[in-house]
């Protein structure tokens, strides 16, 4: 059985730091069919592997990559102790520059802790301004959410230029969330946990007066230190905080942004039987902890009309938490094209999802493997890649 979520799994293998095995896992022969309506029915199933990529470059506990807009020269990696790594985009690359080295003040301790995100302003060419998600400890577990700037052609990112933004006091030590990413509005998205613990105790999911266990939005282009976007949904009421687009969320470790569509896929990870895939086509209400999945979590509160259902879920015997990734719109593999490509960093298992009518999705499986997946890339070209927590790289390539 997979623990309570003291240590949500998909993050409990940073345990792995110190050598320890994480037993809570499926049966890894387990497929998609435990997906409700999983099946490749819509066409046939495209064959891909991984490909071992950058095994020459050194790094170790990572948790995020990404590249610079419009410059495929370098790829930027984030280590969950408070480093981001930049190296070059070549198969024979093999040694990382330090490009930004925050471990100062970072906590990485608990085992959801750590630099756990980073984005790069759409005109950092000219401005050099990226922002960092992290977690440290002053008086307490918070998350910060800070602009880092370079001082030297974009070389580098200065520690000392730093920006808070957001500092969120944080009750437990999990379900930290942490990815930050600009959408196609120009926004920063940020995405936040409920707190943790197991159940959400204090109800952060459904209390839209906090800002955990949602996903915020903000204009990091005007106000001090932002301003609020005209249509976020309680901008111009108190019945929430005006950064928040979409809440009743437990821990939305990993989503995206379709490129081509707009759409915002959001995994977020499960308690104890049922993990899901959201699409977050407005704002609103997502379910937790009145529902897990598409299933009444809390009784006396899961029968509220406004909730809005996962497009995607699995229960736990195909794995125990998700890792969301992106739809395919690369060129190299044709037969993945629109597909939303995810995994479990239990099972290690890659699906594949798209649409099979009247907004509904079915799920097949691509591929399996032994590997935690803490995170996907995507390159400025589309191509698709997997990040093995302990410092691998793969390359979704076909068969």
């Amino acid at each position: 059985m997979k623990p309570q979520h003291l240590l949500p799994v998909h993050l409990l293998l940073i345990i792995a730091l110190s050598g320890l095995l994480l037993s809570s896992c499926s049966d890894k022969n387990m497929t998609s069919t435990r997906h409700a309506g999983a099946s490749a029915s819509a066409g046939a199933v495209p064959a891909v592997k991984l490909q071992r990529v950058f095994n020459a470059v050194s790094m170790d506990v990572i948790v995020y990559m990404t590249q610079a807009p419009d410059d495929d020269r370098y790829w930027y990696v984030v280590e969950k102790p408070g480093r981001v790594l930049r190296f070059e985009n070549k198969e024979d690359a093999s040694e990382a520059t330090v490009f930004i080295d925050i471990s100062d003040r970072v906590d990485a301790g608990p085992s959801e802790a750590g630099l756990l995100g980073m984005t790069f302003h759409p005109q950092f060419r000219t401005n050099g301004y990226v922002y960092l998600s992290y977690t440290g400890n002053d008086g307490g577990l918070k998350s910060y959410i800070s602009r880092f700037k370079s001082l030297d052609s974009n070389e580098s990112l200065d520690p000392g230029t730093e920006k808070r933004l957001l500092e969120i006091a944080q009750p437990y030590s999990n379900h930290n969330g942490g990815q930050i990413e600009f959408g196609p509005d120009g926004f920063l998205y940020i995405g936040l946990g409920d707190g943790g613990a197991g159940g959400d105790p204090k109800g952060h999911g459904q209390n839209t007066q906090t800002l955990l266990g949602s996903m915020l939005r903000v204009d990091v282009d005007n106000g001090n230190p932002y301003a609020i976007p005209a249509s976020n949904p309680f901008v111009s009421n108190d019945k929430g905080k005006p950064e928040i687009y979409a809440w009743g969320l437990r821990n939305p470790w990993r989503w995206s942004f379709d490129r081509e569509t707009g759409k915002l896929w959001l995994a977020d990870v499960g308690q104890d039987n049922w993990e899901e895939v959201n699409i977050v086509a407005q704002p609103g209400n997502y379910g937790w902890n009145g529902k897990e999945g598409r299933h009444c979590y809390k009784s006396a509160h899961c029968e509220n009309p406004a909730f809005i259902d996962p497009v995607i879920e699995y229960d736990h015997g195909a794995g125990c938490s998700v890792t969301g990734g992106y739809v395919y719109r690369g060129g190299q593999i044709p037969a993945l094209k629109g597909i939303y490509l995810y995994t479990d960093f239990c099972s290690g298992t890659l699906w594949g999802a798209r649409e099979s009518g009247s907004g509904a999705y079915e799920s097949f499986q691509l591929l399996d493997s032994d590997l935690n997946i803490a995170s996907f890339a995507q390159a400025n070209t589309g191509e698709i890649y997997l990040l093995h927590i302990r410092g691998e790289i793969y390359k979704l390539v076909a068969q």
